[in-house]
């Protein structure tokens, strides 16, 4: 079977603290090295990560580096995409690390399943060792705090609406184009939306393996939460229609305590908001028997309330923004 050349697109922006968590789990890959580039594409950071990276060029033949003066991610992949000479190309995230076999199973499914993009599953990390950051991972990881088939896991492979990254043959941007740089975020979502409507086949594998590391503290975390519900609604401005009904979900609870809270008799507030307490301190427990520490109680409610409430209020900052 032929090795095919892959290119690796990493765009960043100050990311100091996790490039070369990054970058070592890329070249400490499997697959050939002879048979892969690394592209960082760095968004006019003002840390330390193009220092970081050119240490890494001085070392290893096969990582470049390369500016984007609009900083965004899309437009980063898009320059990495064009530099690229691959036959495949990952994106891939400098916020994650990657099992050794990442790329050898990414190129391995995406020849047998003929599939034009595949992924696999995130396993969410703390950032560092403090219990906030602990409570912030377990509640990225559990059902009650996301939705998605790569955060959750699964048992056998599935067709997908999107994946984690996404490991792509080149063809495809040929035939759909390039990442929509009037999308700060929710750029794959749209990318692959385009993608499943020209016919195009998006697969998860669960023994694909990456790890992701989140906001370490709740301020971070709210307000990340809020940017990725901004960008499912605010797309809407540009004609672009790039989520499905689960990222709705935070939006229409918060709007459902909001319109119970003015419009109706404050029992039905009461009964929603309790009813979301009770869930909350439900599988805070579950995780409290599980950890041994008490703390969880707290903390995990919070977490849990940063990524609902972080969310949902984005998504409707995001429509009231579309629509007026």
């Amino acid at each position: 079977m032929e090795t095919k050349f892959v290119s690796i697109i990493i765009p960043c922006r100050n990311e100091e603290k996790y490039i070369e968590k990054c970058l070592n789990s890329v070249i400490s890959q499997d697959y050939p090295k002879e048979n892969f580039e690394i592209l960082v594409i760095d968004g006019a950071s003002e840390d330390k990560t193009k220092e970081i990276v050119k240490n890494y060029i001085a070392k290893y033949s096969f990582i470049q580096i390369l500016d984007n003066p609009n900083k965004f991610t899309p437009f980063g992949l898009n320059i990495g995409i064009r530099a690229s000479k691959g036959k495949i190309i990952i994106r891939m995230d400098a916020h994650a690390g990657y099992e050794k076999d990442y790329i050898s199973k990414c190129a391995k499914y995406l020849g047998e399943y003929n599939a034009d993009n595949v992924g696999g599953v995130i396993k969410t990390l703390p950032a560092n060792d403090t219990l906030e950051a602990k409570a912030i991972s377990i509640s990225l990881s559990h059902p009650f705090g996301a939705a998605s088939g790569f955060r959750l896991g699964l048992q056998t492979p599935k067709e997908v609406d999107t994946v984690f990254g996404g490991c792509y043959k080149r063809e495809v941007f040929d035939k759909i184009g390039f990442y929509n740089e009037n999308l700060t975020r929710s750029q794959d979502l749209e990318l692959n939306l385009r993608l499943s409507k020209a016919g195009g086949k998006i697969m998860l594998f669960p023994d694909i393996v990456a790890y992701y590391y989140p906001s370490s503290d709740f301020e971070g975390f709210f307000k990340h939460n809020f940017s990725d519900g901004f960008w499912v609604t605010y797309p809407l401005k540009f004609g672009i229609h790039a989520f499905s009904s689960r990222h709705l979900i935070p939006m229409v609870f918060v709007l459902g305590l909001i319109f119970s809270f003015l419009l109706f008799p404050k029992s039905i507030f009461l009964f929603i908001f309790f009813i979301y307490l009770f869930a909350s301190l439900y599988f805070s427990l579950k995780v409290f028997q599980k950890e041994k520490n008490s703390k969880y109680l707290i903390l995990l409610p919070l977490a849990f309330a940063c990524r609902h409430f972080g969310y949902g209020i984005g998504s409707i900052a995001g429509l009231i923004r579309t629509l007026f």
